[in-house]
């Protein structure tokens, strides 16, 4: 890389090298440490069967928390994805409710195979639990899985989550626990911002929920996207838009009577974003959900470009390729206009 900084735009500071791997959180926003960690080891304390998993990456993916509260049932298979997966496999196979963790683009794309032919065909009990999903990291292609909710979803027997925020995902884990078979979780990990209990929100797999309701735009989102609509939302209204956001926390499956609900309100502009390409993702699996039941509002869909991702500091790149608040903001506005 040919320089330390970059600069994130007219008038704001310099960003350091630091902002490639900063946390989502914006300044003074609530956060709670490593809720994926700590949620397992509760869910542990109660399931003998539950199983911490990873492959090198147990500091990184929050699981070195439950490899000391259960360091008897805490599994470090190395940098060996394909193990780390076969292996959880064959220990769901036993009986066991593996947790493995690691990167989201070393399991969307390293050991894909592995994952569809031992655990989604035979339709094992594993969890998989993902770090740095789509564009939240700034390493570049390398670390940026922007397509894995393309590839899990297309998977049969896979479930496929992509939550919001600390309070989400806390919820998220007992409830993935609760359903039997194998299920992809992208993980936001470290200081994980705090959104959705300021909504009385509470996660059902499979569900959908209308965090707050308006008669002009409808954000579809999920993901830190939601984190962003909310955002949005309350900006837009100093301009008297009015934006009503449903949050999608399970990509597949689809709550596709609540979509279709809140997409037949006449007179809204519905707009899709997601932390993830435009190609395969909750954008496509709306749009093709409408097209087939005849709903056809005015549609726009925001999400990551179909190309390899730059790399640099988040808050760039999340201006540059139009998913932070601010370009949320005015890709409404243009729209509208």
């Amino acid at each position: 890389m040919k320089s330390a900084t970059a600069k994130a735009g007219a008038g704001k500071p310099r960003l350091t090298t630091s902002a490639m791997i900063a946390s989502i959180a914006g300044e003074g926003q609530r956060t709670k440490a490593a809720p994926f960690g700590h949620a397992l080891v509760e869910l542990a304390k109660q399931d003998s069967s539950v199983l911490g998993m990873t492959a090198d990456l147990g500091k990184y993916t929050d699981l070195h928390i439950f490899g000391q509260a259960f360091p008897d049932r805490y599994y470090q298979m190395g940098m060996a994805e394909q193990l780390l997966f076969g292996a959880a496999s064959g220990l769901a196979a036993e009986g066991f409710m593996p947790f493995a963790t690691t990167y989201a683009v070393f399991a969307s794309r390293r050991a894909y195979d592995f994952i569809h032919q031992t655990i989604a065909e035979e339709d094992r009990n594993v969890k998989i639990v993902c770090a740095l999903p789509g564009l939240t990291s700034g390493y570049g292609p390398s670390h940026q899985a922007t397509e894995d909710l393309a590839l899990f979803r297309a998977m049969p027997n896979m479930v496929v989550i992509d939550p919001c925020d600390a309070h989400e995902i806390g919820q998220a884990v007992p409830a993935m626990a609760r359903h039997r078979g194998p299920a992809y979780m992208r993980l936001l990990r470290g200081q994980v911002p705090l959104v959705l209990d300021e909504y009385g929100y509470s996660f059902e797999l499979g569900k959908a929920k209308l965090l707050r309701d308006g008669y002009e735009v409808l954000f579809i989102s999920s993901g830190i996207m939601t984190m962003r609509a909310l955002e949005a939302a309350k900006i837009l209204e100093s301009d008297r838009i009015d934006v009503a956001v449903l949050h999608v926390p399970t990509i597949k499956p689809l709550d596709t009577a609540t979509i279709l609900d809140c997409c037949a309100k006449p007179g809204r502009l519905v707009i899709v974003a997601e932390n993830h390409t435009v190609n395969g993702g909750l954008g496509e699996a709306v749009a093709g959900l409408l097209m087939r039941e005849g709903v056809h509002p005015a549609f726009r869909m925001v999400g990551l470009p179909d190309e390899f991702l730059a790399a640099g500091a988040l808050p760039t790149l999340h201006d540059r390729y139009g998913i932070s608040t601010d370009a949320l903001c005015t890709r409404v506005k243009g729209w509208l206009n």
